[in-house]
């Protein structure tokens, strides 16, 4: 079975979708390292939003403050989640270990 191959117009539409699903993603991210956003409210975030639901666990992790490479590693594989899963595939038992992982997360402006 081979793809049928597409015409300009439709690459262009596919080009700007994967263009403004990228700067989507980037946004979230960006929200969360600043702390506009909590790791709760991204994860909620993802099961009304496709484009937030796409985003890996490791790069919305790495996105956390005080979280990199090395540490995101380590609390995916204290949880059992795949390097390659993404926010849609997370399981309610990975959901809560990783809420309880980074509870309240970036919340600088209280009170």
């Amino acid at each position: 079975m081979t793809i049928p191959p597409l015409s300009e117009e439709q690459l262009q539409a596919a080009r700007a979708a994967a263009t403004a699903a990228r700067r989507r993603r980037a946004e979230v991210k960006a929200r969360l390292r600043s702390g506009e956003l909590t790791l709760a409210q991204v994860i909620e975030l993802a099961a009304e939003d496709d484009v937030v639901a796409h985003t890996k666990v490791v790069d919305v992790l790495k996105s956390l403050p005080r979280v990199g490479e090395k540490r995101a590693s380590e609390v995916m594989d204290r949880l059992d989640i795949a390097t390659n899963r993404r926010l849609r595939g997370l399981g309610p038992h990975q959901i809560s270990g990783l809420l309880g992982e980074f509870p309240g997360n970036g919340r600088r402006n209280r009170g």
